[in-house]
């Protein structure tokens, strides 16, 4: 069952107000829930912009997306307001990006706390959620420290957390091993597994990498604006 049902999605980037190329052309696609979806292609072909899309960070020019939420409810993009789409990341969507994203001017225990602090739970609620999460993700030990202290894989595993601790049904994630050592890289895999089979978190992963491909459920590669289940 998808939980994200995209339909004729099309997306055309202008310089200077002339057309400069379709980048996503006419795109169908489903989501699965509870799998891992590898998301592949040559740079500049649209990944990254089709994941904004489907993530409701960014809008199509024409189409729709359809997210299916675990109790029943439906949302259609395109009929929703900026602010109830930002509900909805905040509650049902993760994000977890190449580069981490974690506040510098915030520990890390702050920066796991903060999407529940912003979606308006109390500093305890918050704190015993991101204890919770860190616990699970084995970064309790960092928990005081800045991002700047931290190795690649410890600032990778930080955001992974703070993508996991309002419990979202999916995570969308755009090159998460892509600056990491292979040793680091082999084990962000492995914990993404681990996410998905112990938490039925769904994913959806660009990724250059034949060994987050090879950990997919789903693969769907893009060329020319199409999108091709492999």
């Amino acid at each position: 069952m998808p939980i994200i049902s995209a339909k004729n999605i099309t997306k055309t980037f202008f310089i200077k107000g002339e057309k400069k190329n379709c980048v996503l052309n006419d795109i169908s696609l489903d989501i699965e829930r509870g799998k891992i979806t590898a998301l592949m292609g040559a740079s500049g072909v649209g990944k990254t912009t089709l994941l904004y899309i489907l993530g409701a960070l960014d809008a199509p020019d024409s189409g729709e997306v359809l997210f299916k939420s675990d109790t029943g409810e439906e949302f259609l993009y395109k009929n929703m307001s900026s602010d109830e789409l930002a509900k909805l990341r905040n509650k049902h969507i993760g994000f977890v990006f190449q580069f981490h994203h974690l506040l510098p001017e915030f520990n890390v225990l702050e920066n796991v706390m903060m999407p529940t602090l912003i979606s308006g739970a109390s500093q305890n609620k918050a704190e015993e959620k991101a204890l919770y999460i860190m616990e699970k993700m084995q970064i309790l030990h960092i928990k005081k420290q800045r991002p700047n202290e931290l190795s690649g894989g410890e600032q990778q595993r930080a955001a992974i957390a703070r993508a996991l601790v309002n419990s979202p049904e999916i995570i969308f994630a755009d090159e998460p091993t892509g600056n990491l050592d292979s040793a680091t890289a082999i084990n962000m895999l492995k914990l993404i597994k681990e996410i998905n089979a112990e938490l039925g978190t769904t994913f959806l992963i660009v990724t250059h990498s034949e060994e987050m491909a090879d950990c997919a459920d789903t693969i769907i590669n893009m060329k020319d604006g199409k999108v091709y289940y492999q």
